[in-house]
């Protein structure tokens, strides 16, 4: 049997870069302060990291699932350059009522749904419950929470009161990374 393994789950857009609306272009992007140290600190703390990303630009049309690939294998190169390799990065490209063709429908990976996360756990062998996500709104902690991830930090100002007890909020990411060195790896 596969040992099973903590993962970081990343949402992009306002956690990994700043949120500009519809980031698709590498001369757009602007690195979230503290960011690559985080992920540095991940792995070095033995978790596989993740970036679990809605992408409602490419269901509107405004970009091209080819565009999409094309900026997240620069921002991987980004990432790698920096001692802070991501594992995979995994996407929803659908919209339940502004998607354009195949792209409008409802599915389980659009957060709040938690597809994405289960997905990278199944593929990666990962155990959720000794798992970490860093999002900046409702619907990441929603999807963490529905993938039972351990450990949820809402980075920013997203209300989230519903979810408020679960939930340990963050104004920077080297917060988290100091959290993560913390966290004994209990993983069976």
């Amino acid at each position: 049997m596969t040992a099973l393994k903590r993962a970081l789950f990343l949402d992009r857009d306002g956690v990994i870069n700043v949120d500009i609306g519809y980031l698709h272009r590498a001369e757009d992007c602007v690195f979230v302060p503290g960011i690559f140290e985080l992920v540095r600190q991940a792995r070095k703390a033995d978790y596989d990291v993740f970036v679990v990303t809605n992408q409602a630009g490419i269901a509107r049309g405004y970009y091209s699932e080819e565009t999409f690939a094309a900026f997240t294998s620069w921002m991987l190169e980004q990432f790698a350059a920096q001692g802070a390799p991501i594992t995979q990065v995994y996407y929803c490209p659908h919209h339940p009522t502004a998607g354009i063709g195949e792209y409008g429908i409802a599915c389980e990976c659009r957060k709040p749904a938690p597809g994405m996360l289960l997905r990278a756990a199944a593929e990666h062998h990962v155990d959720l419950g000794t798992s970490v996500m860093v999002g900046d709104s409702l619907t990441d902690m929603q999807a963490a929470k529905a993938a039972k991830v351990g450990t949820c930090y809402l980075f920013g100002d997203a209300v989230v009161e519903d979810l408020e007890p679960d939930v340990i909020r963050v104004d920077d990411l080297l917060d988290v990374a100091a959290q993560l060195s913390n966290h004994p790896s209990d993983v069976q």
